[in-house]
Parts: structure tokens; sequence; C-alpha cells
């Protein structure tokens, strides 16, 4: 089937849409990405309209993050805002098993009837669709990885002041002055100045007023999409921090570096190598030099609670799972639910698209044999689904933490 192509001499005439899921590090990658020529766009709609159109264009059947991908396009695309003549989408594509492989396919079929001049970038490091999007240099990839590490960075202590701010709207100000303030670094090295920047960007939130108190710490795993997009998963953090939690949502990073580190436990385990492999590893021990420079750095301002550090992630994985179980998040969930538990956060939202199999099996099947380990460990499953009622996600949470304050309530009296 025969679909037009996004050709890199194309960049200057065409505006390039993505979709919403972790708006602080989109920005970022964004205006980098502008910086090498490419008018790209954020979608940030999130109305009934977008599930609408989903349904409309992709089986219900479906998993539910391709529905809303592609309903947030068609919805754009509908709006008049832009020249579909010269508008072009981008998709990421993990190259694995998992269905979001598929996403740019059944994203084509949508375009066919109603945009068919419409071209559809695939952004992926996994080999697929060579020579059809956007030319990725070596320094624009690293400045990328950078960007990702800041954005967990603002995304994490935004969520360690927010819920705790003397004076609404202190901590979206510093997080607001943050990205923008971020975008000219990367204009030079100076994005790779990671003590100099992330100190400062330390000392800015730690100068925020906070309140000292105990709210109930609520970790947020599952599927990617699901797990940061406000679009899908209800404004789930905004929810907890309405409720009086402190949301502690894991690193975009450790998403990242989990691809990497599944390559290469593949080729361990049936044996082969090639330049891919290679490169995997080099990219691996390049992107965890850095997160141990952010953790170092974390650590030594004292005042924040540091990200994972990726190799205890995987050493705790080794408890409960193979990394050859990959699929999807794969082992990276049990993961994460361990790592959240072992440091204190007991209460965690398993987020997840109905009918996603990989995420059915290691979120739901390994709550269990996590709760064997910590057995304080209050853990529910949400799943996300276009049928799915509000009300009743938000109800099955509050009751989750009305067993969390009943803990913490016990825990008061015994002290």
């Amino acid at each position: 089937m025969s679909y037009p192509v996004f050709r890199d001499e194309m960049k200057s005439e065409y505006t390039i849409l993505v979709p919403d899921m972790l708006p602080v590090h989109f920005k970022l990658i964004i205006s980098i990405l502008k910086k090498y020529g490419y008018n790209v766009e954020l979608l940030q709609t999130s109305t009934r309209e977008v599930v609408d159109e989903g349904l409309k264009n992709v089986h219900n059947d479906t998993c539910y993050p391709a529905l809303l991908v592609i309903g947030q396009f068609i919805n754009a695309l509908k709006s008049g805002k832009y020249d579909v003549n010269k508008t072009a989408l981008m998709l990421t594509q993990t190259g694995g098993g998992c269905r979001a492989s598929n996403y740019i396919h059944l994203l084509r079929k949508a375009l066919k009837k109603e945009f068919p001049q419409v071209p559809v970038i695939s952004l992926n490091l996994s080999g697929l669709e060579k020579g059809k999007g956007l030319s990725l240099t070596l320094p624009l990839l690293i400045k990328v990885a950078v960007s990702i590490f800041y954005g967990d960075l603002l995304m994490s202590l935004y969520n360690q002041c927010k819920p705790y701010e003397i004076k609404e709207g202190a901590t979206e100000a510093v997080r607001e002055k943050w990205q923008k303030m971020l975008v000219p670094i990367f204009d030079k090295r100076e994005f790779l100045k990671i003590d100099k920047y992330c100190t400062y960007i330390l000392n800015d939130f730690a100068k925020i007023k906070r309140r000292k108190e105990n709210k109930v710490r609520v970790g947020i795993v599952g599927e990617i999409y699901v797990k940061y997009s406000p679009l899908a998963n209800n404004h789930l953090e905004e929810f907890l921090l309405s409720e009086g939690c402190e949301p502690i949502v894991p690193a975009l990073m450790e998403f990242v570096m989990y691809c990497l580190a599944g390559n290469i436990s593949d080729s361990k385990l049936y044996q082969y190598g090639g330049k891919k492999t290679y490169v995997n590893k080099i990219s691996y021990k390049f992107l965890y030099s850095l997160q141990k420079k952010f953790i170092k750095t974390i650590n030594k301002h004292g005042v924040f609670e540091a990200p994972h550090d990726f190799e205890h992630i995987r050493h705790l994985a080794d408890k409960y799972i193979s990394q050859g179980v990959n699929m999807g998040e794969g082992w990276l969930i049990p993961a994460e639910m361990a790592a959240l538990a072992e440091t204190g956060t007991e209460n965690i939202i398993c987020a997840q698209p109905f009918g996603c199999l990989p995420n059915h099996i290691v979120a739901k099947g390994m709550s269990r044999v996590i709760k064997q380990a910590y057995p304080d460990a209050n853990i529910v499953a949400i799943d996300y689904d276009p049928g799915a009622t509000k009300v009743n996600q938000e109800n099955r949470i509050k009751l989750m933490l009305a067993n969390a304050r009943k803990a913490n309530e016990k825990e008061a009296q015994l002290v």
C-alpha cells in the first residue's frame, strides 16, 4: 500500500504534530527540534471529541493509547487550524512485540479516507522505516537524551513540592521558569554541565516555602502512555493532588534505559550480537553515567529525593522476574513497584489500558509477589478504556487512599 513519505527537505514547509504524553519533557524536546529546523507542535487537546474520533477511526478492541493518539491527530486535522497539505504527524515506534509498534500503520489506515496526503513520521531507534523521517544525528540524540533527564528532574521536583506549597502556584512558577531557561543551554555544550544546572534548579525549588506535614505518597506505574498522559489517565496526578496526596511518578528515562537493556538481555539470552547490540551497550553506558551524575548532584544537595538508580532497579527485577520478560513494559513494572515500596511509597496505582496483555500479566500477575515481599504494599490496578467512567476509577482510588490513611493513623498511634 502506498502512502506519502516525509523527507527531511520538507521540514521548512511542514508543521509536525506530536501527541501529548509528558508536556514538560516534550516541550523541551520540541524546542531542540526547532533548533534543527523542524516546526514541531505539541497537541494538548483533551476533550471527549478526541475519544470519539478515535472510536470512529480505530476498532474499539484496539489498544486505548492508540485510540487516543489517533483520535487526537484526526481531531487536530479536522479543526481547521492546520494546512493539511503542509502537515505531518509524528509517532514513536518501539519495534517490539507490543501493539505500539503497529500504531503507525493504524494511523495511516485512519488517514487514508479523509487525509491521504498527510505523511506519518516514524520516530524510532530500532531500524524501522529507515530514511522516512527525521535526520537523527548523534548531537541531536544526545541533546534529546539530556533533555529527558532535565524533564524528569522538573517532574520529580514539582511533585515533591506541589502538595506542600504554602503559596498556591509557586511550584508551577518555578517549573515554568526552568522550562524556558533550559532551552538556550542546548545551543552550546552548556547542557552537559549537569552539576551546575541541576544545582541551580534544586536551589530554586528548595526556596519554595512548604508545609511540614506527612501526606500519603502514591506511586504511579504501568503502561507508558497511560502512566504519563493526562488525557489517558483522566488527569490522575491532578486528582491525587486534590486528594491531598504526593504523587510519585517514575522517570521517563527509566523506560528508555529499559528498552536498551532489553535488547542487551536478549542478545545474551538468544546468543546474538552485531552492530545494533554494540550501539545499545554504548548508549546504555552513556545514559547510565548521566543518570549517576544527576543522582549524585541531587543527593549532594540533600533536600529532595533522587530517582532510583537504574542498575538497582534491574537488581530488584531479578528477585522476581527474568529480564527476558520485556514485552511491553515487561519486568520494569514489578521492578518499579518494588523500588517504590522499598523506599517508603507503599501505595501504588498501576495504570493500564484495558486488554493490554503484557501489562496485565506483569502488573496484575506480579502484584501478589510484590505484596508478599512488602506486606504493607497497597497496590491497585486501574483499567483505562473508552467505556470506563472517571467516577468509577476515582472511587477505586479513593478506597485505596482510605486504606492508606487508616494505616498512617495506626502508625502515628504506635509512635
